[in-house]
């Protein structure tokens, strides 16, 4: 059975840094691309950053270019997204997602802006970001 757990949200101030985790289970990190997609009240999903299977290639949205680095650790089958820099505009629910399989080193790997290539969801993690 194929799990997605996020954790690592929370309140922080603005400028500050918080670290999300995205523990899987149920299949193998490395065949599997991952998103970090966040969510606020009346908005649509926006895709934050991905890393690709395989190679571990990595995206990110224009809004976290520079201030968010996503990363994976094989062996503990788990997705990070470190955030610095944090401000109120980053306030939202943070999901992870597995995208859909594809071909080894697709280039339709990580897709930000289309979330219905993923085919399994986290429950969310809240990250607060107060002025």
């Amino acid at each position: 059975q194929v799990q997605l757990v996020e954790s690592g949200g929370g309140l922080v101030h603005s400028g500050g840094s918080l670290r999300l985790s995205c523990l899987a289970s149920g299949f193998t990190l490395d065949d599997f691309s991952r998103s970090w997609f966040r969510q606020t009240p009346g908005k649509g999903r926006e895709g934050v950053s991905c890393i690709g299977s395989s190679d571990g290639i990595t995206r990110y949205g224009d809004s976290v270019k520079g201030r968010f680095t996503i990363s994976r650790d094989l062996a503990k089958n788990t997705v990070y997204m470190q955030m610095n820099s944090l401000n109120p505009e980053d306030t939202a629910v943070y999901f992870c997602a597995r995208q859909r399989p594809l071909p080894m080193l697709s280039p339709r790997r990580c897709p930000l802006t289309a979330d219905n290539e993923y085919d399994y969801w986290g429950q969310g993690t809240q990250v607060t970001v107060s002025s």
